[in-house]
């Protein structure tokens, strides 16, 4: 209830200052704002190497994108609205429901409607909007991405530090959360240390509802959110953030990135990052007992065009006991937010219970030899536990590539030619699961 009172007090001392002097500068806010905006054709094709041997092919292609409207700021206050849309254009009978909605149509939705006030150097921004952060993010990896209703506070006064306090009440989940289930208590372990909800993700999409809700069927007082960010120059930044939700589970995240020169030659840049996540379980215990706890490194080189790295990670391990559901000792990350070193384009196994994980990746961008392109090669793996909440030890692996074009006859177009090929991605005693996928996405921004 303090909260409540605490979030009404901020909006009514901004609609206060609305009342002085905004009527009568409405007009000139508005004239002079802007219109943004990407237009986006998205097409996915993915053939699986099924469980026993049978195999699915199924592909989709749909057209779509957001344009934005931000008033211009007047003594600080200003607003801000963005309509999202995907439209099916083609599509095989087993369409990839990754690009829709529910019933694998095509939707649109008011996806942020927000007012911000700016004073000095504290921002308060309030309403619908796109977030990124590590727990609790946009994860825009189809067509459209997760948005939220927060209202949030950011100031800098201390010198080289962002401080953010702020409450997020309702989640609408995007696109890519259709590609999770909740058909079996595995498929639900997946989809909630993925991102998504524990109790329906194929049909929560489009839709902005109760945090608690869309998690885990159960309504919350949402989630209150604290963050420092601390960089006193671009070689260093440390991070740390705490996320309560209300009677689920309180989680911390902290990351620490360095980078330098090397002593031997300044054509190379070493850089290193850490990062861990610690969750428990607060309140009512809605999802019962948890203690989770992650933990990853990531080293790696900038040497002129080309920037490699090597990561690992592991996650604590769940007893005999608590394998029934793999909660226990697994990092639950239902709102977006994907901030492993160890994830793979679509394998997110390194926050199930008991997992080792490791990457490797290397990008090299063209813009010496002529072509403005960058291509990314990787390779992740994924040791799993028997505990893990699947009943199977097994090792599941995906490489991948990601190469992105951003021609110059055309100006603010990308274009991005994408593909995974995961193995033993599920595995159970009939068999195994894999596919080869292919991404085809035009990006262009307005």
């Amino acid at each position: 209830m303090k909260r409540k009172i605490a979030i009404s007090a901020i909006a009514v001392g901004l609609l206060s200052s609305i009342n002085a002097y905004g009527a009568e500068d409405l007009s000139s806010m508005f004239s002079e704002g802007k219109t943004s905006g990407q237009i986006r054709m998205f097409s996915i094709d993915r053939k699986y190497q099924g469980s026993a041997g049978t195999t699915t092919h199924r592909n989709a292609t749909a057209l779509g994108g957001n344009v934005k409207f931000e008033t211009a700021d007047y003594k600080g206050l200003s607003f801000g609205t963005a309509f999202y849309t995907t439209n099916r254009i083609a599509s095989s009978p087993t369409r990839d429901a990754t690009l829709f909605g529910t019933n694998s149509e095509g939707y649109s939705i008011l996806g942020e409607a927000y007012l911000q006030y700016k004073n000095s150097n504290t921002t308060f921004k309030g309403g619908r909007q796109k977030l990124d952060t590590p727990l609790a993010g946009s994860d825009d990896a189809r067509m459209l991405p997760n948005l939220f209703e927060a209202y949030l506070l950011i100031n800098t006064d201390i010198p080289n530090t962002t401080l953010i306090a702020g409450h997020v009440t309702k989640f609408a989940q995007g696109t890519f959360g259709r590609a999770y289930s909740a058909s079996s208590a595995a498929n639900q372990l997946l989809s909630v240390t993925s991102g998504y909800s524990y109790s329906d993700p194929q049909n929560q999409v489009g839709d902005f509802v109760n945090m608690g809700t869309y998690a885990i069927n159960q309504k919350t007082d949402g989630v209150s959110v604290a963050s420092a960010t601390y960089a006193p120059n671009k070689n260093i930044k440390v991070q740390l953030w705490d996320y309560y939700a209300y009677d689920i589970l309180n989680a911390v995240y902290g990351q620490a990135d360095a980078s330098w020169t090397c002593l031997l030659t300044d054509k190379v840049h070493p850089f290193f990052s850490a990062q861990f996540i610690q969750e428990n379980e607060v309140g009512k215990k809605y999802v019962g007992n948890v203690d989770g706890m992650y933990w990853g490194a990531k080293f790696g080189a900038k040497v002129e065009n080309l920037t490699a790295y090597i990561a690992y990670s592991q996650t604590g391990a769940n007893s005999s006991a608590e394998a029934s559901t793999g909660l226990a000792n697994a990092i639950i990350t239902p709102w977006g937010g994907m901030p492993a070193f160890t994830q793979g384009m679509v394998t997110r196994h390194q926050f199930l219970a008991g997992t080792k994980a490791g990457k490797v990746a290397a990008t090299y961008n063209f813009k010496d030899l002529g072509a403005n392109v960058s291509a990314t090669a990787y390779y992740t793996s994924f040791d799993m536990d028997k505990n893990s909440g699947y009943g199977i030890a097994r090792t599941a692996t995906e490489p991948g590539f990601d190469i992105i074009y951003n021609p110059e006859v055309v100006k603010n177009l990308q274009l991005r030619l994408r593909g995974n090929f995961p193995r033993k991605f599920a595995e159970s005693g009939s068999g195994d699961t894999g596919w080869d996928e292919y991404r085809l996405i035009a990006n262009y921004n307005f």
